[in-house]
C-alpha cells in the first residue's frame, strides 16, 4: 500500500516503537527529514541496499499494524467527526461558542 509522506509519518509516530531500530531510524531519516538513501546510508555506515530494504520492510511492517489495529483510521475519522461537530454549533449560535471550545481543546488532546 502507497501511502503519503503525511500518513507514514502518523504511521510511524503510532507504530514506530514496533519496528527495529535500524528499521524505524531509516524510515524516520527518509520520510521526516528526507535525506537520501546515499546520505541515510553514510550515516548508519549500511549500504544503501541495506537503506532502501529497511525502508520497504518499516512501511510494509507499519501498514500490516494498521491493517489489524486501525488506530489511524480511528483517529481521523474521530477529528472528523469533531470537525463535523464544530461546523454545527457554528450554526447553532453564540450559545455554542462553550461547546465549541470544549470540542477545540478535545482536538487537542488527540
Amino acid at each position: 500500500m502507497e501511502t503519503g509522506r503525511l500518513t507514514q509519518t502518523m504511521l510511524l509516530d503510532l507504530y514506530g516503537e514496533l519496528l527495529t531500530e535500524k528499521q524505524r531510524a531509516c524510515f524516520d531519516m527518509h520520510c521526516n527529514e528526507d535525506l537520501s538513501l546515499s546520505e541515510i546510508a553514510e550515516q548508519l555506515s549500511i549500504t544503501r541496499q541495506g537503506v532502501w530494504d529497511n525502508i520497504r520492510r518499516a512501511e510494509t511492517a507499519l501498514n500490516e499494524f494498521e491493517e489489524k489495529t486501525g488506530m489511524l483510521r480511528r483517529f481521523n475519522n474521530v477529528r472528523e467527526k469533531l470537525e463535523e461537530m464544530r461546523e454545527e454549533c457554528r450554526k447553532i449560535g453564540p450559545a455554542a461558542d462553550r461547546v465549541a471550545a470544549m470540542l477545540a481543546d478535545l482536538e487537542t488532546e488527540l
